[in-house]
């Protein structure tokens, strides 16, 4: 180790003086002063805000010492006005004698100083109401206020109230309510609503009736008699009654010359076992007991009574004047014989609900109108009103029906619509309709197939005609074809569609209370009812059944009139020799003098009593048109869709071995000069 030289320095301690520490840079410190600054700004700040933006509103009172606050935000008054802000307030406030005010008010950005006018409401005020006379109703706006004297609170303000009292005129007051709970006084007159009527009598001391009441005034009066037209009727007893009409005004004094009361009749109160009896007094009708009736005094009458199915009764008697003498008279019944047979015997037989034994019997009633029934086991029940004449004996026959027998006799009692067209019953079975292809003039649409009808129907006997259409559509004109007239009243109805001769069935099920078996939308048929009875167009089998069938034993008629042409001598109303000039093929030789239509039932009916099922004019039917197939059985009303309708029967247009058939088909939909239709209708609900 090396030693260091002597001469080097050596080290001496010093005082220690610590390192001054640096203050952190962007740390600060807010003084109070700061603080109290700051919060002055934003103080003044929002005072100049609420200044620029509130408004100066002004509260009109019309309570000058009523005192208000504002609630609903900031405000400040200056004056007359008060500092707000656009906003929703509620003034408050109270006034001596008015009610406590609450009250919205609305300031709006759109107003610059605007005003509001500040009403306080004043208290009713305590009114005492006196009249005379006394007890007077009061009312105001038709509210019931009382009757006099009263006291009550009055609405303040100008008022109406109305007096009334009965006897007097009413009076109507308009009156100044001062309100504010201070009392005030009102007083009215009303003046009488009468007159006084003066009459005297000879006797004095009749009583006044007025309008039919005791008025509790007598004679001479005067009488207090309410003004207005009066019917015045002096009465005593034992005295003639006086009556008059007087005018009578409010405030009237009447003085009426003297009236002489002449005695009065006597008085006859008569009464009979049973009641309702006639009665006549010396032959003169007097009225029905039981009776008050007045007679001349003092001499004989004659009173008699009558009652039907009673022996009548007869008296004598008098009454002295203003007498009242009472007559009652036992009735007794006068008699008859009935006597009831039936078929089958040992019915039991109700006579007016009881019962009084069974045929075949003989029954003594009284000779008055008696309701007679008649009931069999298995038998529908008989009934019927008899009237039994006195002394005589009559005779009831009945036969009792089976329900089946019932209904037969039921349906063949209607025999016509309630316009008066005839119908016929008909009772039909399956038929096959169309016809063979080896038939000259067959067509295509006119394939074998089957009805299976069974359900009993009503058929018109005639087409509907002109007149009978025109009930129901005035307007309809049938038009006429060629020159010739189509619209006389007794012609079958044509130029109409198939749904005008629907809607017309529908009108007839109408008029009979029949529930309409078509259904429509508009002017157009959109469906129909199979369970309605209601009237309707006859199905195509229908039709078929009634033209062609003769008996279950004959074939189906061919031609309308047989089985080959030409027909007979005016057999109907085909295209013939006075057509030929309009028609362009007829049947030669054959005349029928219509060259257009003819009245309906001109020609004799077939063999179900029914007329131009051919010839005349064609006829709508119910079913829908289309091209069935061979040998199927066809739905018995149809097809429930399609576009066009069958047409059957030949017309006064036709005279070709092709139309003239019955089996020949036609369709259509829309009217034509040779197309009519007749009606039919189901006899029961299937």
């Amino acid at each position: 180790m090396t030693e260091q030289p002597a001469s080097a320095s050596v080290i001496s301690p010093t005082d220690f003086k610590p390192t001054p520490a640096k203050r952190p840079r962007g740390r600060s410190f807010v003084s109070w002063f700061q603080i109290v600054l700051g919060t002055l700004a934003v103080i003044i700040g929002f005072g100049l805000w609420f200044l620029f933006t509130a408004k100066a509103v002004k509260l009109e009172l019309n309570v000058a010492d009523a005192e208000i606050s504002i609630t609903g935000g900031l405000v400040l008054q200056t004056g007359v006005r008060y500092l707000m802000r656009p906003g929703q307030y509620s003034v408050t406030g109270s006034a001596d004698g008015y009610y406590d005010l609450n009250e919205p008010i609305e300031v709006s950005n759109d107003s610059n100083d605007p005003v509001f006018q500040i009403n306080f409401i004043r208290l009713p005020g305590i009114v005492e109401v006196m009249s005379e006379p006394s007890n007077v109703e009061v009312t105001i706006d038709g509210q019931t206020l009382g009757v006099t004297p009263l006291r009550t609170e009055i609405p303040a303000g100008t008022t109406t109230l109305s007096f009334s009292s009965p006897r007097y005129i009413d009076v109507d007051q308009v009156v100044e309510i001062e309100g504010m709970q201070q009392e005030q006084s009102i007083y009215v007159e009303l003046d009488p609503d009468w007159g006084d009527v003066t009459i005297p009598t000879q006797p004095p001391g009749a009583t006044f009736f007025v309008d039919g009441v005791d008025s509790g005034f007598i004679t001479p009066g005067p009488a207090e008699i309410l003004s207005g037209e009066r019917v015045i009727m002096l009465k005593k007893p034992g005295f003639a009654s006086w009556a008059d009409i007087l005018l009578v005004e409010a405030g009237d004094v009447i003085n009426l010359a003297e009236v002489i009361l002449p005695p009065s009749d006597g008085v006859l109160e008569i009464t009979t076992s049973p009641s309702q009896a006639s009665v006549t007094v010396d032959g003169n009708f007097q009225g029905i007991t039981p009776l008050t009736v007045e007679v001349e005094p003092n001499r004989a009458h004659q009173v008699e009574v009558l009652l039907s199915g009673y022996h009548s009764r007869k008296q004598q008697i008098s009454v002295g004047s203003g007498e009242v003498k009472s007559m009652n008279f036992p009735l007794e019944r006068v008699t008859g014989k009935l006597i009831v047979n039936t078929d089958p015997e040992n019915a039991e037989i109700r006579v007016n609900g009881d019962v009084r034994g069974t045929s075949n019997t003989t029954l003594t009633l009284h000779a008055v109108t008696h309701f007679i029934e008649i009931d069999m086991e298995g038998f529908v029940g008989f009934e019927k009103e008899v009237t039994i004449q006195p002394g005589f004996t009559q005779q009831l026959n009945v036969q009792l029906l089976t329900p089946e027998e019932y209904v037969e006799v039921i349906l063949k009692q209607v025999n016509a619509t309630a316009t008066g067209k005839e119908i016929v019953l008909m009772t039909p079975n399956p038929i096959r309709m169309g016809a063979s292809r080896r038939e000259a003039g067959r067509r295509a649409n006119e394939v074998y197939r089957t009805a299976r009808l069974n359900r009993r129907f009503y058929i018109s006997v005639e087409e509907v005609t002109n007149a009978e259409f025109r009930e129901f559509a005035p307007g309809h004109d049938s038009g006429e074809y060629q020159g010739y007239d189509l619209n006389e009243d007794d012609q079958p109805v044509v130029n109409i569609s198939w749904d005008e001769a629907a809607l017309y069935c529908n009108y007839l099920s109408e008029k009979e209370g029949l529930e309409p078996f078509y259904e429509f939308e508009g002017a157009f048929v959109s469906d129909f009812n199979p369970k309605s009875i209601g009237y309707r167009l006859p199905t195509e089998a229908e039709w078929t059944w009634v033209a062609r069938h003769v008996s279950d034993n004959e074939e189906l008629l061919h031609f309308p009139w047989g089985a080959t042409l030409p027909p007979g001598d005016r057999h109907g109303n085909y295209a013939d020799k006075t057509a030929q000039h309009i028609v362009g093929r007829i049947i030669y030789g054959y005349n029928d003098s219509f060259p257009v239509s003819a009245p309906v039932g001109s020609f004799p009916a077939n063999t179900k009593g029914v007329y131009d099922m051919g010839g005349n004019v064609a006829e709508w039917t119910h079913d829908f048109y289309h091209v069935p197939t061979e040998n199927t059985e066809v739905p018995l009303l149809g097809l429930t869709e399609g576009e066009y309708h069958v047409i059957r029967g030949s017309s006064y247009l036709h005279g070709t071995i092709t139309d003239l058939r019955f089996s020949f088909r036609d369709y259509g939909k829309d009217g034509r000069y040779d197309v009519g239709f007749r009606i039919a209708r189901y006899a029961q609900r299937d």
